[in-house]
C-alpha cells in the first residue's frame, strides 16, 4: 500500500513552523522528508550544531534540520543529513592550497575562529559522504563489495514516479570564488527507488570536483546497490564551453574519474523464534494504491537516466 501525507511545522516556534515534513509509505519502507530553514548565524541551535564538528567554520548555508530518511519496517535503513556529511570534511588540512584560499580567509576575517587563529582546513567542504546507515543490534545492513552494477537502462524507462524529492543539505559560495553544494534527490517508482547524492565543488579558474553516490533498490530484492564516484579536473584542462562549468549535470560528463566504489547493502537475516528458522527481511511487493505524490516527468536525476 502506498500512503502519502504532508505536515507543516508541528512546533509552536516560528522556526519550526517553516519546516515541511512529508512521509510516503510503500511496502515495508517509509520515506520521510523534512525540509526546513537555513541554520541561523547565531544562537543555541548553531552552537549545538558547530559543537559536533571540528571545523573552524561551517558553510554559509547549512540546512541542519533537512533530512531524507528511508526506514524498513524491521528497523534498519539509511538517511541523509548535513551534519554527518560535514563530519567527513577534513578539519585540519587545506586540500586546495591556492591563492584563492587566502582570499577566502580574508573575506571571513570577522569570524572569531579565523580571527583568533588561522586554522588550515578543507575550505571547499569536500566530503565523500555516502549517506548514514542505521539499525538495531539485530537489524543492520551489511556492506559488501560487489561486481553488480545499477542498471541505468531501467532508470531510463518512464515508470510512474510515486514520490519525488530534491533537497539541499549545504551550500557555500567560497567567498565569491566558486561554489560547494551538497544535495540529495530521490524518486520512488512502483517497483524500485533511486537516490542521487551529489557534491558539486567549483573553485573559479582552478578546479571542478563532483562526488556522487547512487543508490538503487528493486522492491523484490533483499539488498540495495550503492555506487560512489569522485571526479575532478583543473579548469585549464577542460576543453568545454564556459557555461558548462556551472552545470553539474553536464560538466560531470567531462571530468576524469579519480575513484569508484561499488557496494551491496544486504538486508539482515533474523531468527524466527516461532519455528527456529532464519529468514531474510526482503520486502513484499504490494499492488494496492492510495493517495500519492506523483510526477509524470522522469527527469529527476541527471536527465532521468540516473546521471553519468
Amino acid at each position: 500500500m502506498h500512503i502519502f501525507f504532508r505536515m507543516m511545522g508541528g512546533d509552536s516556534t516560528a522556526a519550526k513552523a517553516r519546516s515541511v515534513t512529508e512521509k510516503f509509505q510503500f511496502g515495508p519502507w517509509r520515506c520521510t522528508s523534512i525540509k526546513s530553514h537555513i541554520l541561523k548565524s547565531e544562537g543555541p541551535d548553531r552552537e549545538r550544531f558547530e559543537s559536533q564538528l571540528e571545523l573552524p567554520q561551517v558553510p554559509e548555508m547549512v540546512f541542519a534540520d533537512n533530512l531524507l530518511r528511508l526506514e524498513h519496517s524491521a528497523g534498519f535503513g539509511l538517511e541523509f543529513n548535513a551534519l554527518d556529511a560535514l563530519k567527513l570534511v577534513d578539519p585540519r588540512n587545506d586540500l586546495l592550497k591556492v591563492a584563492v584560499s587566502d582570499a577566502w580567509r580574508q573575506a571571513r576575517s570577522d569570524c572569531e575562529h579565523i580571527k583568533d587563529v588561522i586554522k588550515p582546513f578543507d575550505w571547499t567542504y569536500t566530503t565523500d559522504y555516502k549517506g548514514s546507515l542505521f539499525g538495531t543490534n539485530e537489524t543492520q545492513l551489511k556492506v559488501e563489495p560487489t561486481t553488480e552494477r545499477i542498471d541505468l537502462e531501467k532508470l531510463k524507462k518512464r515508470d510512474k514516479i510515486m514520490f519525488y524529492e530534491d533537497m539541499l543539505l549545504f551550500e557555500d559560495e567560497l567567498a565569491d570564488n566558486g561554489t560547494s553544494e551538497l544535495n540529495v534527490k530521490i524518486r520512488i517508482m512502483p517497483s524500485s527507488f533511486f537516490i542521487l547524492l551529489r557534491l558539486f565543488m567549483r573553485v573559479d579558474g582552478v578546479m571542478i570536483r563532483v562526488n556522487e553516490t547512487r543508490i538503487y533498490h528493486e522492491i523484490d530484492q533483499d539488498y540495495i546497490l550503492r555506487e560512489y564516484s569522485s571526479r575532478d579536473n583543473q579548469i585549464k584542462d577542460l576543453k568545454v564551453s564556459p557555461h558548462l562549468l556551472t552545470e553539474p549535470n553536464e560538466i560531470v560528463k567531462h571530468l576524469t574519474i579519480r575513484k569508484e566504489e561499488f557496494h551491496k547493502l544486504i538486508f539482515p537475516v533474523i531468527n524466527d523464534t516461532s519455528d527456529n528458522t532464519k529468514q531474510s527481511l526482503s520486502p513484499d511487493r504490494q499492488d494496492s494504491t492510495a493517495e500519492t505524490k506523483s510526477q509524470d516527468t522522469n527527469n529527476t536525476t541527471s536527465g532521468g537516466s540516473g546521471g553519468s
